[in-house]
């Protein structure tokens, strides 16, 4: 598979995945979903054929990165898409001088493919809208 990965402004398409992932898969709540944040935040979208297939976003806090909301299509689950965007943020984040780790907030069942990617457990289980989490970080 060739991804075309990127940051973007195309806040459209980046809304559009996580709509329909999040909140309509998932079953996230809207208010839950939507947040401040995205103003401040590096949106990444993966597109196959022109066609957005992924995304998360990157918001940065002193000298710690945060990698979040990363979601992906059905059909594109399991082809490394996942995996290519957290490592994208990660690689992102190495080019900052500042930044010294990388967070992110892992639903449980998802551990251990973080862990593959290099994140460690370094948090007690919280809830996100019903679903576990775990805090994760890797040290650059």
């Amino acid at each position: 598979m060739s991804w075309d990965i990127a940051s973007t402004d195309d806040i459209t398409a980046v809304h559009e995945l996580r709509r329909e992932i999040f909140i309509k898969e998932q079953g996230f709540n809207e208010e839950d979903e939507w947040d401040d944040l995205d103003d401040q935040a590096i949106q990444i979208l993966a597109k196959l054929a022109q066609h957005p297939v992924g995304t998360a976003r990157i918001l940065i806090n002193g000298n710690i990165g945060r990698i979040g909301r990363i979601c992906v299509v059905k059909s594109q689950r399991g082809t490394g898409l996942g995996a290519a965007l957290v490592q994208f943020g990660i690689d992102h984040l190495r080019q900052t001088p500042s930044i010294a780790r990388v967070k992110l907030g892992a639903q449980e069942q998802a551990i251990g493919f973080y862990e593959k990617l290099g994140f460690q457990v370094c948090g007690q289980v919280y809830d996100d809208g019903g679903v576990p989490h775990r805090e994760m970080e890797i040290v650059l």
